[in-house]
């Protein structure tokens, strides 16, 4: 899927090939400079506002419908000298302006909601995420889509998506059909509009211009929290700094950021092993339920057999009251799986 992140990053120019040369039978090189993102967001922002307050959407499509759908969704140009039709909004007039920081700049995008999602769950910024979507270019071009739900760890997407999608619920429900496939209701579903610094700037697909700004049609279906490296620490937590980046978290400064680190705070003992391990029995035969988890407990496993659940979690600690969790302390070494 195109909307993965492409993982080289062009740090510096970008090579174009553009003429031979003819003294030595080479090509001649253009190099050109990457734009500024501050820049960039200036200009992103005019076409954007641009596009939406000239195009409408079919509105009344929505209002009451509780299991609308991308393909219900139907965004048309407002001409010149045009009224905008009966039963149909300005997309100005519908959308949420929201603002983030990414690589140090102020960034503002757009999220027209068509349904909440009726489901407890939202997912959060590095989570597992199923969906279907459509990927278009302001022009309506369509460069990637999914029209069968398709699994997405947030982390390898742009960087758009992942503070669109815990801005809405997961689907309400669904149902297992006898072809194989699944059917849901009452999912999450939204369009974003991204400027280019959100979407995929320089490092654009085939088929997507460089710095061009994206729309993306979705239906969140389902979620999954993530723990990367499988310590028992959700990743979103591992975001130490609050940023929406991962990839700048490295509590122990060994080069191997918190999320991917199974030691974060680098004291030899592993960050599993730093966390209070606890587990239930759940018989379901005389009518037990599953226990609430406490603030920073969280579910690492389960099993079940003849309606018995076994259910094992870790619950972060900070043993000695100093505001730092011990698997980010290098001053506690205490190994909570240690026999005694």
């Amino acid at each position: 899927m195109k909307i993965r992140k492409i993982t080289l990053y062009i740090l510096c120019v970008i090579v174009a090939f553009v003429s031979c040369n003819k003294d030595d039978g080479g090509l001649d090189v253009i190099e050109v400079p990457i734009r500024d993102r501050t820049e960039q967001q200036v200009i992103d922002k005019d076409s954007l506002i641009g596009y939406l307050e000239t195009h409408y959407y079919n509105s009344s499509v929505f209002v009451g419908n509780t299991n609308p759908s991308i393909n219900d969704l139907v965004i048309t140009e407002l001409l010149s000298g045009e009224s905008v039709p009966v039963d149909h909004t300005i997309l100005i007039d519908a959308i949420e302006i929201k603002t983030t920081i990414y690589l140090d700049v102020d960034y503002e995008y757009y999220i027209l909601r068509l349904n909440q999602g009726g489901g407890e769950a939202k997912p959060h910024f590095p989570d597992n995420i199923r969906v279907i979507f459509s990927g278009n270019l302001l022009d309506e071009v369509v460069f990637d889509s999914a029209v069968t739900p398709v699994d997405f760890d947030l982390t390898n997407l742009v960087p758009g998506w992942n503070r669109v999608m815990p801005q809405f619920n997961i689907a309400e429900s669904f149902i297992e059909n006898e072809d194989g496939t699944t059917s849901f209701s009452s999912a999450g579903v939204g369009v974003m509009f991204l400027p280019s610094g959100l979407a995929f700037y320089v490092n654009s697909p085939p088929g997507v211009p460089l710095y061009s700004n994206v729309i993306f049609k979705f239906e969140l279906y389902q979620s999954e929290v993530n723990d990367h490296d499988l310590d028992g620490v959700p990743s979103y937590l591992e975001d130490v700094d609050n940023d929406l980046n991962l990839g700048n978290d490295d509590t122990d400064e060994d080069g191997i950021q918190n999320f991917i680190d199974r030691d974060d705070d680098g004291d030899g003992v592993l960050t599993i092993n730093e966390l209070e391990p606890k587990e239930y029995t759940v018989d379901t035969n005389i009518g037990e339920t599953e226990p609430i988890l406490a603030e920073k407990e969280f579910e690492i496993s389960r099993s079940e057999s003849l309606g018995i659940i076994t259910i094992k979690t870790v619950t972060i600690v900070d043993s000695n009251n100093d505001g730092i969790d011990d698997y980010l302390d290098e001053n506690i070494t205490i190994n909570y799986n240690e026999e005694d």
